[in-house]
């Protein structure tokens, strides 16, 4: 079989290549792949900037985004032949800490997980893939063209669900939230915010291209101004942070209502100092009892609630956020941004 493959820590490495095909352990299931997202950590890894290839091996098979349909499924699984599924990313540690143990791995304590395409076990970016029962979540059918969102949607699931949980500590009624970013992360945490029946405001930099349309079609307000007087003017009581940049992190944690929850999501570019009022920000944050916490990956709860969002959004909306689709033979394509560029997929079937 083909597949997207790459040499951890190597430059340049990217490539599709021929490798055995997989054969699936007794409660495996073998999925034939359908699509594979490409995200800032695919890029990462196929820079040489991060990754590490599964032990005994130079090369890793790339792709923790997927999309499959069972071709395969063990006698008595819960699954069957032509389901719609997608594997889950990260996997307990072999001695789980607390968290790994209860089924919280997104909050893996000690950081001996591993992860499907990006930390020593092979992805999904292959014509076959095989997945263990517990950790593939079945699709709604409708879902062939898109289902290939879940994966980033299952991170702003539990963003939001993090959200939730801290405004709960008491009463909490939030009606206006910020979305700092309107890429995919960005856009798909305005959908579930939308969803939540929430007042959702985008930010981002740009003024045309796909992007603000994608935000209004949601029922949302795009705004392109600056971060502070943005936030000045909305005083979110929500904003989901997905942009990573340091002085966009701040102006937003200083820019909420009373009782404000920042949910980080974006990771930051370290040696870029920026001066800021500690003092202010913390004297705002306890008299405000505001709240700044960060959310990476997901459990399979979020993995779950990210279906059913997919399942209720409008199809064509996800439809047109994946605004590129390349061929697995010229794979290489999709890490060369472009300038309308939202979300980009490498399509495995022939």
């Amino acid at each position: 079989m083909h597949a997207l493959t790459v040499t951890p820590g190597r430059s340049g490495s990217l490539a599709v290549a021929e490798v055995p095909d997989p054969q699936p352990a007794e409660h495996e299931l073998l999925v034939e792949g359908l699509a594979l997202g490409v995200c800032g950590t695919d890029k990462e890894i196929a820079a040489g900037d991060y990754g590490w290839a599964p032990p005994g091996r130079d090369r890793l098979v790339l792709g923790h985004e997927s999309l499959g349909r069972v071709r395969h499924a063990p006698d008595g699984s819960d699954f069957t032949e032509g389901d719609l599924v997608v594997g889950v990313v990260r996997r307990p540690d072999p001695e789980p800490c607390g968290a790994c143990a209860h089924g919280e791995f997104d909050m893996c304590r000690n950081g001996r997980y591993t992860e499907r395409g990006i930390k020593e076990v092979d992805g999904y970016g292959s014509t076959l893939w095989t997945v263990e029962q517990d950790y593939a979540v079945r699709l709604d059918p409708g879902l062939h063209r898109t289902g290939v969102l879940l994966e980033p949607t299952s991170v702003v699931a539990k963003a939001w669900d993090e959200v939730w949980r801290v405004g709960k500590r008491a009463w909490f009624e939030p009606r206006r939230a910020l979305v700092t970013g309107a890429g995919p992360i960005g856009l798909l945490a305005a959908l579930l915010g939308v969803q939540r029946g929430l007042d959702v405001h985008v930010l981002d930099r740009v003024t045309d291209g796909p992007k603000p349309d994608l935000v209004r079609r949601l029922g949302a307000t795009y705004h392109a101004e600056d971060t502070a007087e943005v936030t000045k003017k909305l005083q979110p009581d929500v904003v989901i942070e997905a942009t990573g940049a340091g002085s966009v992190v701040f102006d937003a944690i200083t820019g909420t209502a009373p009782y404000g929850i920042v949910c980080l999501t974006g990771v930051s570019s370290t040696g870029r100092p920026l001066r800021i009022d500690a003092g202010t920000v913390n004297r705002d944050l306890v008299l405000e009892n505001s709240v700044v916490l960060g959310s990476v990956n997901a459990n399979l709860r979020h993995y779950r609630a990210a279906a059913d969002a997919l399942a209720k959004a409008d199809p064509s909306w996800l439809e047109d956020l994946i605004t590129r689709r390349v061929p697995l033979d010229r794979a290489t394509d999709a890490f060369d941004a472009r300038e309308d560029d939202v979300k980009v997929v490498v399509m495995l079937e022939d």
